[in-house]
């Protein structure tokens, strides 16, 4: 690491992004690369030390490089390295230094503690923090931990762009917390994914609510994993429905979604204001009749979606019978369909076929 570190110090090196994921890598590392950091010859933009014993010391010692104005660290992966509240406290210094190039920050697997996750909140209110992208996947959030990220949330001053709170249990009430500004406003927040969260149809009301706040900037939500069942797709196609809804991307893997589900969403693909483009139900176990509901979404002219998963769901020939005719009644806009992983056989082959020689498909799996 040290010679690597020397390397990087000398000005002919053009290195910017670095992958040390699984390395080996402690504090010692981490020394070396600070060095590296602080050089007025580093171009690194990019640091993945992801799965290294790296420690609160070692973030510490990291932290105090990010600060000096010749870093040009813009992303920073600390997945599953050992830090703790304390290895935060030394971030949110970093964070909040108006010499700070920081925007995308993954400290997913890490068990920061109620401390930490308010040390983070709080510098994502400070005008100074650039940070665009904050990942926290897998970090056990509480309750508690909601009430501190709320706040950046709703401010209009904040830079977040995208949070990733999945594989925290944060249920219901805990997206409810999140959601707790005024009219649920996510601020300008674009991606926002909660995937396996415990979140129900309780959770979805308050997030169909936040879509259809004005001005509402959200492009991508993935609520994969969770039991949202058709009581909530019924909420958020309601959601979909409405003038300020500008979602573009959603991600429904393993929801629980049958028929009735498919009914709700169906109707707000023919609608002229969505914006949907993006939608993906994989893994949810629907009859024909969902496909041919979805189907009857497609062939609509006011639906513009381009990408369509239906990998794992239990889609047979009459489906693809379905789908080939949505195919020809409207050619213009999908471009990607995955059919994987469901019994289609040779007759299903046959008849989606008869929907491929003028539509603009370009993927299909």
């Amino acid at each position: 690491m040290t010679l690597l570190s020397a390397a990087m110090e000398n000005h002919c090196w053009k290195l910017e992004t670095l992958k040390l994921k699984d390395c080996g890598i402690t504090e010692e590392g981490c020394a070396a690369l600070a060095s590296a950091l602080r050089s007025n010859h580093s171009h690194l933009i990019e640091l993945d030390l992801s799965g290294n014993k790296v420690g609160d010391f070692g973030v510490q010692i990291l932290s105090a490089a990010l600060e000096i104005p010749y870093c040009k660290l813009g992303t920073l992966k600390l997945v599953s390295c050992d830090i703790t509240d304390n290895g935060c406290v030394a971030l949110v210094s970093a964070l909040r230094s108006n010499h700070s190039h920081f925007r995308n920050l993954d400290l997913s697997g890490n068990k920061l503690g109620n401390l930490g996750i308010k040390l983070l909140s709080d510098a994502l209110e400070n005008p100074y923090c650039k940070v665009e992208t904050l990942k926290l996947n897998d970090c056990d959030l509480t309750d508690e931990d909601c009430v501190s990220l709320a706040s950046p949330l709703i401010l209009n001053f904040s830079n977040l762009r995208e949070l990733d709170l999945s594989e925290n249990k944060l249920g219901d009430s805990g997206v409810k917390l999140l959601l707790a500004g005024p009219e649920s406003h996510l601020s300008k927040l674009a991606t926002f994914k909660l995937v396996n969260c415990g979140i129900t149809d309780e959770g979805c009301a308050a997030l169909a609510s936040a879509l259809t706040s004005n001005p509402s900037h959200l492009r991508e939500l993935d609520l994969s994993g969770n039991k949202l069942e058709d009581s909530g797709v019924q909420m958020f196609s309601s959601g979909l429905q409405n003038y300020y809804c500008k979602l573009e991307t959603l991600r429904l893997v393993s929801c629980g979604i049958t028929d009735e589900g498919c009914a709700a969403l169906s109707s707000a693909l023919t609608l002229n204001p969505t914006h949907l483009r993006w939608l993906d139900l994989s893994k949810n176990k629907r009859s024909d009749s969902g496909i041919n509901l979805l189907s009857t979404g497609l062939g609509n002219p006011h639906c513009k979606l381009e990408m369509l998963g239906l990998h794992d769901c239990d889609v047979t020939d009459e489906g693809c019978a379905a789908l080939a005719s949505a195919l020809r009644s409207n050619p213009s806009y999908l471009r990607e369909l995955d059919l994987s992983d469901n019994k289609l056989g040779d007759l299903g082959v046959k008849l989606l076929s008869t929907g491929l020689e003028n539509c603009k498909l370009e993927i299909l799996k």
